[in-house]
């Protein structure tokens, strides 16, 4: 075993697996990976090579091409390649608009009904998570607020944290702290320092996998609100401008869309207005 183990540390991936892998990466994710990436898919994939006992990058991608491969692990080469930083109250300049803008506005108009937000590419949830907080302190002071909120990713592996909704302590240090002790839980183990967000936050969000890439997105809701932040980083243009399509199907005229400080959708036919330099409206 330790020989197979050895043999597996020192796998090295050539030109002409990365160029398979990459390739098919693209084709079924849309991320994009050019050469300077190799080392990086490399290190993320070795543990697959070592969870099915393969010893080379040209067997795993033989193995990921087969009719098998293409069955049982697509989706655990995925989780192992998607890339999941976040934090919480990550780009604040978003959570400030739907605190002062959005939320006044939609409690004026359509307080009857839940506010829907989609926190599309949530990662391990940090994101959600700070919707449902700044949700919940509007409803605190407006009677008859509700909300719901969907959170979607593509690596199921990171959608099982965020369901769990346990971080470790040092991921809240930006939380205030009149926010940490009303939403998060302490754990008793002192060792191993983790929060968990608190069961009313919990109970508002639900997860499920979705890949940017399907041609429709099996979501039947329509949405006040969706956040699609940093994740169009990832595609390039033809694909940013797809997926901003068919997030709209799903967006309420008047809805609001959140992108990343570092993307742009300027020049693209999109039926959006947009409203600041990330932020645009559902026309």
């Amino acid at each position: 075993m330790d020989k197979l183990l050895n043999t597996i540390f020192n796998a090295r991936m050539t030109d002409e697996d990365f160029n398979r892998l990459s390739n098919f990466v693209f084709q079924q994710s849309g991320i994009k990976m050019p050469p300077i990436k190799k080392i990086m898919l490399q290190s993320r994939l070795q543990r697959r090579l070592r969870d099915l006992k393969i010893t080379s990058f040209k067997e795993y991608a033989d193995y990921v091409f087969s009719d098998e491969g293409q069955k049982y692990e697509i989706v655990h080469m995925l989780d192992a390649v998607s890339t999941n930083k976040t934090d919480f109250y990550r780009e604040p300049v978003h959570f400030d608009f739907l605190r002062n803008q959005i939320l006044p506005e939609f409690y004026k108009e359509d307080k009857r009904n839940a506010m829907k937000i989609w926190s599309a590419g949530c990662s391990s949830g940090e994101e959600p998570y700070t919707i449902a907080i700044t949700l919940n302190e509007f409803k605190i002071s407006n009677p008859g607020f509700d909300y719901e909120i969907l959170g979607t990713d593509i690596s199921t592996k990171i959608l099982q944290q965020a369901n769990s909704a346990i971080y470790k302590e040092d991921r809240i240090n930006v939380v205030p702290l009149d926010i940490k002790k009303k939403y998060f839980l302490k754990s008793k183990d002192r060792e191993n320092k983790t929060v968990r967000v608190g069961k009313q936050l919990r109970e508002k969000i639900r997860y499920q996998r979705l890949n940017f890439m399907d041609l429709t997105y099996n979501i039947n809701d329509f949405f006040d609100v969706i956040f699609c932040r940093n994740v169009l980083i990832y595609f390039n243009r033809e694909t940013q401008e797809e997926v901003i399509h068919k997030l709209c199907k799903n967006l309420k005229s008047g809805g609001y869309l959140f992108i990343g400080h570092s993307e742009s959708i300027l020049g693209m036919d999109l039926p959006l207005q947009q409203i600041k330099p990330t932020i645009y409206k559902r026309l």
